[in-house]
């Protein structure tokens, strides 16, 4: 499977000729989504979900199909009847030839006077990638590469080396970090590669890695 980085939190897989996006959201590239077959949003906040992007995608690909929650799914459904497919913790489906299980309900808390929203994260091909989207949802099975919300206004730094050392997977690159600059990168490499007991990586958007 090739794993390509795109800007922010979006990743695109690609493997036997199908390619799946997850969260081509509004800090991503304009393309991000385009070319897809299938695509996985996490949950609604825009720099994860842009609709102008799915539109974008599902026109260019009559045959593209969109799974994610429901308050998502209420904003496309009408647009393109029967390809876009609500999904919640705990379900499982085949996505443009990817197998996926559905893990996590709700999103990281920002502060405690801000309510907290309905969250998804992505297992694939039986825990090859994990995307957790806004969350450190921890999955109930191994997982290979983990997609690690790096810098976010509801996580630290021990929060993100801590959620490494649960998930223990054989390598970490980093997603959720258009908020990270370039002066900080260096402090948070050393850090969660000295301390998250996995093999760190950072790809920048528009390289890829076999997974």
């Amino acid at each position: 499977m090739k794993l390509t980085k795109k800007s922010h939190a979006c990743v695109r897989l690609d493997k036997d000729g199908q390619t799946l996006v997850i969260d081509p959201g509004e800090f991503s590239e304009e393309d991000a989504a385009l070319g897809a077959d299938a695509i996985l949003i996490t949950h609604e906040h825009p720099d994860h979900f842009d609709e102008f992007r799915l539109r974008a995608a599902m026109e260019n690909n009559p045959a593209a199909r969109i799974w994610t929650l429901r308050s998502v799914a209420e904003q496309l459904a009408a647009a393109f009847p029967g390809r876009v497919h609500t999904v919640g913790h705990g379900d499982t489906f085949t996505a443009a030839g990817f197998e996926v299980q559905v893990h996590g309900e709700l999103h990281a808390v920002i502060h405690p006077d801000i309510p907290r929203i309905t969250n998804v994260g992505y297992l694939v091909d039986g825990g090859r990638v994990f995307h957790p989207g806004d969350a450190l949802t921890v999955p109930d099975r191994p997982v290979e590469t983990l997609m690690l919300p790096v810098m976010a206004p509801w996580n630290k730094i021990s929060e993100v080396i801590d959620y490494v050392r649960e998930v223990r997977p054989q390598r970490a690159y980093d997603v959720h970090d258009a908020l990270l600059t370039d002066l900080a990168r260096p402090i948070y490499d050393r850090q969660i590669g000295a301390l998250g007991g996995t093999d760190h990586q950072r790809l920048t958007p528009g390289a890829s890695a076999e997974v």
